[in-house]
């Protein structure tokens, strides 16, 4: 194929493709007006890839609504190959594709097994896969594609879509590397236009009926067709139509030119997504009493008006658009149900149930109840899109009511679960209001409040709160859960928004639920412990905690408790409990991982972060901090908030200008009080900062903020560093203020760690040297490095302004090397500043070889050395196994180190 004007663009695909040869992946979104030579871009890729394995699909706009079609076309040269998968992801593809009856998988565990099925297939010869039309794909098999598009590495994979200009509901492509297409210059769009006559055209008439064209390869070519059959130049009278519209209204006036039994065989092949002829016979013969020889000779018309390709397909999308939208409501209602008398009820029910649905021309019952099993199927392979369009279908044959109703929240349910809260707010705005149902009025509150905290929108929390209230006495099961979102919703989002706080659904829950019953869920107990810290005390609450806690820690990781998991992460925070915070980010995170249950995944990888974070293993913490940041894109979060939720690194790295930056999304001016949980790490992160920089006027002014607002959650973390600042800025009065309400909540946890940072404090306050020799021996017995050195340093600190210069040596020494090695820049300084005033001067430390290591890699390299194989790491990534190989090879290089027992040791150390 000879494409003219597109030397660079195919330049461009054949490196990938080179690439792809040398054993690297790729991907392009290649993207353009319709007609502008997306396809054709991708027919050179496949012709250019004679070579390589191809998979290919595209977008069909009748198929959009059935879940996982537009993935079954692709990977089926591949499907073979699905013994090889490991055992979940292997079950969650059988099940998505219909292949096998299982719990319904998680779409991203889907986009796993198809990137290890790709790259299996990779790994004996290169492979090229295509998604054409990819604004029509099903929204389940588009995420999936784009999940593997962005994991690849070094794959031998290389992953190509085409999109038409204008979809605004293409954010799983966003990011992308993406290849524009713009018209051809005007001698190329001449050229093209000569290449395509066979009759003699002045130039400058030519040239006069290119420039309409704007360089658009396909309208030049209809141009072409139309001069060579002597067409009539279409005069420009009034408003100009766009390209597209022209386009269609000539495609169209070819159709109606043709007789009768031609156009309905265009307009068949047009209602049917499967371009099945077989299919497209028997309609027909239904629709029209026609011969097979008679629907032969109609679709050799077709092609010979070049309307068709030999087969059912039309040569370009655009001209089933003009056929389908150029036919009458009631013809496409007779064409859909001769469709659906030709397919077959249970072999392929959906389409069927779908056709029956085109065809109705006003509400049945009949129909809709079809729909609805269709929806369950679809849920039952994890097409929750697919499930929602099928009861919305279903919505829409049933006369407003209560039913009607029902169906649409039903919708707008799976919507949220396949995470499109825009569409499922579209679903919410189609309801029939004041029907005076309560208990769906409360579902629909329920639905809109979740879908807010997705967006990230202002009055989550209030919907919640009132939909659990209502649904208090009509569900009780439900209210309870609601009530769960609605603290969940509290702590985690960003702005709560006027007239609503943590206190009111504490207060809600305490109401509801008045007494912890003998046998409390998990969910029970983690929303009585969390109501009575926020509205009664922290002394009160902790016997609660514990419980919440220690419950969450006993659970089933598949039970309903692991929706929970958050909640119970941020009570062992308050405990100041770091063996349950990283045990459970472990365990919780595991089980994600392995059902691909991301966001769940996503609130293990923050605990995981924290913990890492507490501990003193920064470069651990900066992983975790990007697979949270990874997942929080993969799901729709708002990258706003989430992009900045390592605020504490940078803080405890000492990086000013990273810090201020994220304390200004996180806690900026327009912040509430007290706020949620981010609110109160981008506030205790400032302190920090100040404090390592030694800015203790301005650390103290940060932790009053945080101190006057008393925040339910987290508001602990900040009291040791208030009584630091204060200490050092002379202001007893607030030191021992915050040392007097520290002092209430470490004695109630009892932990090593509340209790060793309250012997600190105590030390600072009174000058009491046991107790910094006592707050040493209690935070030694836990994993929490930056604490250690900080007691290091504050006991260094009292020793040298006591003159105590060789003991001030040993702790600023010891506090110095903590810090250094753990990347606590600005610690460090001030430990290095304190131990040159005692005579010392520290020695200039490397920087661990391991921090030249991408999060990735690391990521990668402590799974090795741990023991993981290269086939659960890529499980455990969301990589491919040959992208672990390739991430090992750098590390190996990075570290000087030809085994994994090196590793290993390098690891450890």
């Amino acid at each position: 194929m000879v494409l003219r004007g597109r030397k660079a663009e195919t330049t461009e695909l054949d490196g990938l493709l080179t690439r792809a040869r040398a054993g690297l992946s790729g991907a392009m979104v290649i993207s353009g007006p319709a007609g502008i030579g997306k396809s054709a871009l991708l027919e050179h890729a496949i012709d250019t890839a004679a070579d390589l394995q191809v998979g290919r699909t595209a977008g069909v706009e009748a198929e959009q609504e059935l879940g996982f079609a537009g993935l079954h076309r692709l990977l089926l040269p591949f499907l073979g190959r699905r013994g090889r998968l490991p055992g979940p992801q292997r079950d969650a593809l059988e099940t998505a594709f219909g292949l096998l009856r299982a719990a319904p998988p998680d779409r991203f565990l889907v986009g796993l097994a198809a990137l290890t099925l790709l790259a299996e297939a990779a790994a004996t010869k290169p492979v090229l896969a295509v998604c054409d039309d990819a604004q029509w794909m099903d929204r389940e098999s588009l995420d999936v594609l784009a999940f593997v598009a962005r994991r690849l590495h070094a794959d031998g994979i290389v992953v190509l879509f085409g999109v038409r200009d204008g979809d605004t509901s293409l954010d799983s492509l966003t990011g992308l590397p993406e290849l524009r297409l713009s018209g051809l210059s005007g001698d190329e769009a001449l050229e093209l236009l000569q290449a395509s006559l066979n009759t003699e055209v002045d130039r400058v008439i030519a040239a006069q009926r290119v420039a309409e064209t704007d360089g658009n390869p396909l309208a030049i070519l209809e141009l072409g067709r139309s001069l060579n059959r002597r067409e009539a130049a279409e005069p420009a009278f009034g408003q100009p139509l766009s390209l597209d519209a022209r386009l269609k209204e000539r495609f169209l006036r070819q159709v109606v030119s043709l007789d009768t039994l031609t156009q309905q065989v265009l307009l068949v092949a047009a209602a049917d997504a499967t371009s099945d002829p077989a299919l497209l016979r028997q309609a027909m013969a239904r629709l029209a009493s026609a011969s097979p020889a008679e629907i032969d000779t109609a679709l050799e018309r077709a092609e010979g008006a070049d309307l068709l390709t030999p087969g059912t397909r039309f040569r370009h999308p655009l001209i089933r658009s003009a056929v389908y939208g150029g036919a009458t409501s009631s013809r496409r209602r007779q064409v859909h149900a001769a469709l659906a008398e030709a397919t077959h009820p249970v072999g392929d029910a959906d389409r069927h149930a779908w056709h029956l649905a085109a065809a109705a021309d006003g509400p049945d019952e009949q129909v809709a109840t079809r729909l609805e099993a269709g929806a369950d199927r679809a849920r039952e392979r994890g097409g929750h899109l697919a499930q929602a369009a099928f009861l919305r279908r279903a919505a829409e044959l049933t006369p407003p009511g209560p039913q009607r109703n029902g169906r649409l929240l039903a919708a707008c349910g799976a919507a949220l679960t396949a995470g499109a809260p825009h569409q499922a707010e579209e679903l919410l705005d189609l309801l029939t209001p004041d029907l005076g149902v309560a208990l769906l009025d409360a579902l629909a509150m329920r639905l809109r409040g979740f879908l807010n905290v997705m967006l990230g929108r202002q009055g989550a929390v209030a919907l919640l709160l009132q939909a659990a209230q209502v649904l208090g006495d009509l569900d009780p099961r439900a209210g309870h859960e609601t009530l769960l979102e609605a603290m969940d919703a509290a702590i985690v989002v960003a702005r709560i928004g006027p007239g609503m706080s943590a206190k009111q659904v504490a207060g809600a829950a305490l109401a509801l639920v008045p007494a912890v019953p003998d046998e409390p869920s998990v969910g029970g107990l983690l929303l009585a412990a969390h109501a009575t810290l926020i509205s009664v005390g922290y002394a009160e609450a902790v016997p609660l905690m514990r419980r919440g806690v220690s419950a969450m820690q006993a659970a089933d990781e598949h039970s309903d408790a692991s929706r929970w998991f958050l909640l119970g992460a941020v009570l062992a925070l308050d405990l100041w409990d770091i063996d349950a915070l990283g045990a459970g980010s472990l365990r919780f995170s595991a089980a994600a991982r392995r059902q691909g249950a991301l966001r769940m995944l996503q609130a293990g990888a923050h605990g995981s972060a924290t913990h890492a974070l507490l501990c003193g293993r920064f470069a651990a913490a900066e992983a975790h901090f990007a697979e949270f940041m990874d997942i929080a894109a993969a799901i729709g979060a708002d990258l706003r908030f989430a992009g900045t939720s390592d605020v504490m690194l940078h803080a405890w790295r000492g990086d000013r200008e990273r810090t201020l930056a994220a304390v200004a999304v996180q806690a900026g001016p327009e912040s509430e009080q007290p706020g949620g949980l981010q609110v109160q790490f981008a506030r205790t992160a400032l302190v920090l900062l100040e404090l390592g920089h030694r800015r203790y006027a301005q650390a103290q002014a940060a932790a009053e903020t945080v101190y006057a607002s008393d925040p339910p959650h987290y508001g602990g973390g900040v009291l040791p560093d208030l009584v630091e600042a204060a200490v050092r800025n002379d202001d007893l009065a607030t030191a021992q203020r915050a040392l007097l309400r520290l002092s209430e909540r470490a004695e109630a946890s009892a932990t090593p760690w509340a209790l060793g940072l309250l012997a600190r404090s105590r030390a600072l306050v009174t000058g009491d040297e046991q107790l910094y020799l006592r707050a040493h021996e209690l935070l030694a017995t836990t994993p929490l490095a930056p604490e250690l050195a900080r007691t290091h340093l504050l006991y260094g600190e009292w020793l040298r302004r006591r003159h105590r210069r060789s003991e001030a040596r040993q702790q600023l020494r010891a506090a110095y090397e903590l810090f250094a090695d753990m990347g606590a820049a600005a610690f460090a300084e001030r430990a290095r500043i304190e131990l040159a005033a005692t005579g010392e001067h520290a020695r200039t430390r490397d920087p661990s070889t391991v921090r030249t290591l991408t999060p990735q890699e690391l990521r990668v390299a402590q799974l090795a050395a741990a023991g993981v194989t290269n086939q659960e790491i890529a499980a455990e990534l969301f990589i491919s196994a040959s992208t672990v190989e390739y991430h090992l090879r750098k590390v190996f290089r990075k570290l000087d180190v030809t085994s994994r027992r090196q590793l290993k040791t390098v690891m450890d150390a």
